[in-house]
Order: structure tokens, then sequence, then C-alpha cells
């Protein structure tokens, strides 16, 4: 079996609503679909979510980088020669996502080609793992109103709060109104996306330390060196690095720097392959870790929850899977579920996913 074709198709669907965040906002998902083929017909598929406010990639540059970088090293290669496709790719500095997808469309068509789930290869330690929700920038009601909408539509008791505005008092303020509202029992913590400096950030932290926060994601910015070691020593939350770490290079300096001491992993820039080393070196030094999103899809979540759900430490806290439902649509024939505050990873063989065809005719921006 050889890699026949490869596919970078960019594609458009509008969001619901609007969700900003202190790093940027996001109005419409302009991602891009990867689509594998191999000379017997096996399809794999991955999304990619160019985010160019954290990493750079934009859709024209995930759509140039595959096809004139990528897709010489892929046509013609077994798919399962998954190092020595990586290695060619690493020539390549960043485009973290792009690299991430063409790994899951690889892991999509041997998990077909095997007959198995993604998951199932992956190690399939549980079925279904909770669902955490990420709550944008609004004023504090609006905040508690959307978290309690979410609580008692789909279960969901997981919250992750976006703040890193100015004054700072707005997000201590709607966090303390979140914890009111929602009670001791959910699971809350917080993502700054690099809004504050170290300094302002140990204030928040310190403001709300009496309100039982899991996490205080990216703060300031990792290059803030001796700000966010002395943050990370100091304040009263633990602190997640997220898109400082996109890279298994990245944590483990993150780590042994003293930068932080818990880690998001994005199988959208990491893919599966680099995601299991990440996995297991936080695993190995004792770290927390949380599946994160990158604003995915429904195609880009069913990736995170077969990960998410294949290890033991990857599912011990409710991951980030509920962004999807903000897309206006989907790009998969069969729909990811949340029920009761969680999601069952797909079982059917790879990711356990397929293709609609005539969506992604409706919504790709290459039609002429």
């Amino acid at each position: 079996m050889k890699i026949a074709t490869v596919e970078a198709i960019p594609y458009e669907i509008g969001m619901r609503k609007p969700l900003l965040f202190a790093s940027g906002q996001m109005t419409k998902a302009d991602h891009v679909l990867v689509r594998i083929t191999t000379d017997d017909g096996i399809v794999g598929i991955a999304d990619v979510p160019p985010r160019p406010y954290t990493y750079g990639e934009t859709q024209r540059s995930v759509v140039a980088v595959i096809e004139t970088l990528f897709a010489p090293l892929l046509v013609g290669a077994d798919p399962f020669a998954r190092n020595v496709i990586g290695a060619g790719m690493a020539r390549t500095v960043g485009n973290f996502a792009a690299k991430g997808a063409v790994d899951i469309a690889l892991w999509d068509i041997i998990g077909k080609s095997v007959d198995k789930s993604v998951h199932q290869l992956l190690g399939g330690f549980t079925p279904s793992v909770r669902v955490s929700h990420m709550v944008g920038f609004a004023p504090a009601q609006e905040m508690v109103d959307e978290a309690l909408m979410y609580r008692e539509k789909y279960g969901i008791n997981s919250f992750k709060v976006k703040v890193g505005r100015r004054p700072v008092s707005l997000d201590v303020d709607a966090c303390i109104a979140l914890r009111e509202a929602l009670g001791r029992d959910t699971d809350l913590y917080l993502d700054a996306n690099r809004g504050w400096s170290a300094s302002e950030a140990l204030g928040v932290a310190r403001a709300c330390a009496g309100l039982n926060l899991l996490y205080l994601e990216e703060p300031c910015d990792a290059h803030e060196l001796l700000g966010r070691k002395r943050l990370v020593t100091e304040s009263p939350l633990t602190i997640m690095a997220d898109e400082s770490v996109p890279t298994l290079g990245d944590v483990a300096r993150e780590l042994i720097d003293g930068g932080a001491s818990a880690i998001s992993i994005k199988t959208a820039r990491s893919g599966f392959t680099e995601s299991q080393k990440i996995l297991g070196l936080c695993e190995g030094l004792g770290v927390d870790v949380m599946m994160g999103n990158q604003i995915d899809s429904m195609l880009g979540s069913a990736a995170t929850v077969a990960f998410g759900a294949a290890f033991e430490l990857s599912s011990r806290r409710a991951a980030e899977l509920s962004n999807f439902l903000e897309f206006g649509d989907f790009l998969i024939t069969e729909p990811l579920v949340i029920e009761d505050g969680r999601v069952v990873a797909p079982q059917n063989p790879g990711l356990g996913v397929t293709l609609d065809d005539d969506k992604l005719a409706t919504y790709r921006l290459d039609k002429d």
C-alpha cells in the first residue's frame, strides 16, 4: 500500500456566535481539510485549524506547505512509515497544525487498513471522556448564563474561562460570579492566552485563590523567563502551558526551566505521534495534562477524543470538546454527541468518522 494523492482543501463555515479571547477572536472557521488517498482506495482525513494569532499559520500557508513541501514526501510512501514521514516534515520549521493533520490522516489510513479504530490502536483505555466547555469574553452574567445553559443542556460540569482582559477586575469578577452560580463541585480553570504580564497574572491568581480553580493557563508570554518562573513558584494556582508548548522539545523546556507545571495537549498541533511522546514525558515526570482545544471542528474533536480516551493520564480531566457546537455546520456524517457531560470515542475503523462529500463541496473555497 502506497500513498497516491494528497489534498489540502480550504473551506469556510460560519460560527453561530463570535468567540472572543485575549489573543484574538474567531467569527468563522476558515480551516483546511487534509485528504490522503492510497493506491488501493483507502482515504485518511484530518482537519487543520489555522490560528495565525497563535502559531502564525493561515489557511493559505497551510495549503501551500502541504501541497509544495509535504505532498512530495508523502506520495509513493508507505503510510505506516510515520516516523520517516515525520522526519521529513520536521525539516520544515513550524507549521504545527499542518504537520499534526498529516499525522492524524495517516493514522486514519492505518486504522482503516487493519479494521481497527485509532482509539483502539492507541490503547483504548476508556470508552468516553468528560467534556469541558470554553466560555469566551463577555459580561460576567452572560458568561454565567452560558455555563448554566451548557450544564443544563449537555450535562457539562467543567468550564475553561477565557481571561486576560484589562482591567483584570473584569476577569476576577467573572470568576467569582461563575463560582457562586455553579457551586464548588464544578471544575473551573482560567486561560489568559498571554493577555497579562507575569505580575498581573500573579495578582489575579492571588485574588482567585479561594475559588478552588484547577489551573491558570498561559497567563503571560513564556518569553518572560524570570517573571514566568516567579509566577510558577509563587502562584496559588497551577500554571499550565499551552501555546508555548507545541512540540515535545518545548514541553521539556518549559517543565525543566520552571515555566509551567501542567501541560495542555492538542492533537490539532502535535498529531497522534508526537502527542504520545508529550504524554509519556508528562507521565514520567508526574505532570498533569489536559486535552486542549484549538477551537476545533467536529472532525478535529473526533481526533481529540480518540486520543484523550486512549490513555489513563489524558482521560483524568475533562477534555475541551464542545467548541464544535458553536460551528454553523460540520463535515462528517457521524456527529459527535455530548450526553451527560461525556463524549464517546468513535469505534469505527480509523478515526471512526466519514467525510460528508456533499457538505465539503458546499463549503470548500477552491471549487473553480
